[in-house]
């Protein structure tokens, strides 16, 4: 039997999210909007506060983080190791406010993006299951 005529099959599943936002090009204006929706927002200063003034490092683990989590490269986990986000959070206040907040800021970034309907509310379930989890006060 010549095994070299035997076709190469990638047996990953499909990462159906990522490719549907468009990749990484898509994920870092994702984050972009993101991150301009918290610095303008009302409803975001407090989430907005909690980071540095210089959002540059933060964006990066973001895009890192959101093209793993759609399911493209897994450049964050080799380079951060695990996410675990809670453990990575636990120093700042997130109640509901904070997770609605964090929601708000995602969903105009989506709809400012153009991310497909349907993919946008995909993934708005599934944030809020995070966002939700995140939370470690109940103020």
């Amino acid at each position: 039997m010549n095994l070299s005529a035997i076709p190469v099959i990638d047996a990953r599943p499909p990462s159906p999210h990522f490719e549907r936002i468009g990749g990484e090009p898509a994920v870092t204006r994702l984050v972009d909007a993101f991150y301009r929706h918290m610095d303008t927002r009302a409803d975001a200063r407090g989430i907005r506060a909690m980071h540095e003034a210089d959002l540059t490092p933060v964006k990066a683990v973001l895009v890192r983080y959101l093209c793993e989590w759609l399911g493209g490269p897994k450049r964050y986990s080799a380079e951060r190791g695990h996410p675990r986000l809670r453990m990575r959070h636990a120093a700042f206040p997130i109640g509901a406010a904070e997770r609605d907040a964090w929601l708000a800021c995602m969903r105009a970034a989506l709809d400012e993006t153009g991310t497909d309907p349907a993919l946008r509310d995909e993934l708005m379930l599934a944030f809020f299951k995070t966002a939700d989890w995140m939370r470690n006060t109940d103020r």
